[in-house]
């Protein structure tokens, strides 16, 4: 996982619910499946707050496959569901991860 990236959106909804927002993003979880580096994506709300979280191979890809969203599926329902003036977009490496290694059954 070191070496890898976290890209972190953050914004509020126009109206919508959290459950809403995560149905109508059938498309782009669909988009980001085929993204070179793609790892993982994870949508959640924290006092109405959205945090989009999604993880990378490197940087580079994370970006590139930001650009190419927004050309690709610049007209998707989710963009207008979301408060344009309160998105926040970062892009980081991950520095330290520790994870629980579990077993499989059996051994």
């Amino acid at each position: 996982m070191k070496n890898h990236a976290i890209e972190l959106t953050t914004f509020k909804l126009k109206g919508f619910t959290i459950k809403e927002f995560t149905e109508a993003n059938a498309e782009i979880d669909a988009f980001l499946k085929r993204q070179q580096g793609f790892r993982s994506r994870t949508i959640f709300e924290l006092k109405g707050t959205v945090y989009d979280m999604l993880v990378w191979d490197s940087t580079e890809d994370g970006t590139a496959a930001m650009h190419l969203l927004m050309d690709e599926l610049s007209d998707s329902v989710v963009h207008d569901m979301i408060d344009q003036r309160t998105v926040s977009w970062n892009i980081t490496p991950i520095e330290h991860f520790v994870s629980l290694q579990i077993k499989p059954s059996g051994i």
